[in-house]
């Protein structure tokens, strides 16, 4: 039956040729974008996914500039290690030629004294964005050590952050001391006795090692006759027991620093004793140490039944308002104007440019770390833009082909609509 009120013909094309151009604009709309989910009504998962994905990028670029900046203070830091362990080695040189005494050693003082000054001021100029890692003197918890962003970790819908911790190595030369009274002092936290047992180990891991607390090597040697070593000579203290007041007065002392280790206070109470023995002239078959870990290594080649060394480790608590020195606070203690000073000297170079080339080292690691950390968050931010959009991009080369397809439907579309509204015309011809 034909009507002229009611055209199904033109309707059902007008239907297709609104669906057509609705899914054209589409198209059009992802083309131009460059996304076929621009908006949460395209795809509200694919869009909630996508903006969570895309906030964790954005993270992850604040994470890259925080390794950027940890890794350029790094850069700094180990630059400032570097160049003075080779100020030190300089010094070693001075050190060496003021072993020989037809030398003028006064003038031999005052290179090393003006090199010294040297270290102190690259110390105080190697900071970045004013962080300094090359002093470390404050008591306070946490100041020991920077953390720098890593990471972002999400977790479902929590996210936590994770950071690299970089400790400080102090190379400052200020000086250190030791409160004569007050605090709690602790005489014999640690003993050792040499005897027909000619090797024994000090185990440090058991003190209470925390910023400003103070740690002291005492030795107190037993021979009558002096048959086997000079008594006299290896006799730090006047009696057995190291007292508050020699602690403070000694030499073989070391106030620890914020970050401090049992390890870092037995690799400094060996330098100590080194520079002692130098200094004292003490025999290395009599009584040598060696630190490895949290243990310290006595050995003596002469002690026996009788004849016997005592080595204590002694410490006084942070509550004594104990003074932390420098990293490298020997330095100011080097005197070559005598036979005892060079000798001394000579006994404390080794063990400060060790300290020099420990810290160097560990600012490398530091900064390879950082390096490590930065490639791997380029890596993972970069799979997030591609996993972002593999959900959300148009794929051109479909749109384009979509886009052309669509255009010929609605050109076929828009004919048959002109067909099917042309068609109520020829029921003109049965009232002709």
């Amino acid at each position: 039956m034909s009507s002229i009120l009611t055209n199904n013909g033109a309707t059902v094309a007008l239907q297709t040729l609104r669906a057509i151009n609705t899914e054209l604009s589409t198209v059009q709309t992802e083309i131009a974008t460059g996304r076929r989910v621009a908006r949460p009504d395209d795809n509200s998962a694919i869009w909630a996914i996508s903006k969570t994905m895309e906030a964790d990028v954005r993270g992850f670029k604040g994470v890259s500039e925080s390794l950027s900046l940890g890794q350029s203070t790094m850069s700094v830091a180990r630059q400032g290690a570097e160049t003075i362990t080779e100020l030190m080695t300089e010094i070693k040189g001075k050190v060496v030629a003021a072993q020989e005494e037809n030398v003028d050693r006064s003038k031999i003082q005052a290179d090393i004294d003006a090199l010294v000054d040297q270290v102190d001021s690259i110390v105080s100029s190697a900071s970045f964005n004013g962080l300094n890692m090359l002093q470390n003197t404050d008591a306070t918890a946490g100041s020991g050590s920077t953390n720098v962003l890593a990471s972002i970790d999400r977790n479902g819908n929590d996210v936590t952050n994770s950071d690299i911790a970089i400790r400080k190595r102090d190379l400052s030369t200020s000086a250190s001391s030791v409160a004569a009274t007050g605090g709690t002092y602790n005489a014999d936290a640690v003993t050792g006795t040499l005897d027909a047992t000619q090797e024994v180990d000090l185990d440090l891991s058991g003190l209470t090692v925390e910023a400003g607390a103070a740690f002291s090597l005492s030795i107190f040697g037993t021979d009558g006759n002096d048959s086997s070593f000079v008594e006299a000579d290896y006799q730090s203290t006047a009696a057995a027991t190291e007292t508050q007041a020699e602690m403070a007065a000694g030499d073989m002392t070391y106030v620890a620093r914020d970050g401090d280790t049992a390890g870092d206070v037995a690799a400094a109470l060996v330098r100590k004793f080194n520079t002692y023995a130098a200094e004292n002239g003490l025999d290395g078959n009599v009584l040598s140490m060696s630190a490895a870990g949290d243990t310290i290594t006595i050995t003596s080649g002469v002690t026996d039944g009788t004849d016997t060394i005592d080595v204590k480790v002694n410490e006084l608590g942070a509550d004594a308002g104990n003074t932390i020195g420098g990293g490298l606070e020997d330095l100011r203690s080097i005197n070559v104007n005598s036979d005892s000073g060079a000798d001394a000297a000579l006994g404390a170079i080794e063990g400060l440019i060790d300290v020099g080339i420990d810290a160097a080292a560990s600012f490398g690691s530091d900064a390879r770390r950082l390096d490590t950390q930065q490639d791997f968050v380029t890596g993972l931010s970069d799979a997030l833009k591609s996993g972002i959009g593999a959900l959300v991009d148009t794929d051109m080369e479909e749109a384009s082909a979509r886009l052309q397809a669509l255009q010929v439907q609605q050109q076929l579309a828009m004919q048959s609509l002109s067909i099917a509204n042309s068609s109520p015309q020829s029921l003109l011809g049965l009232f002709r």
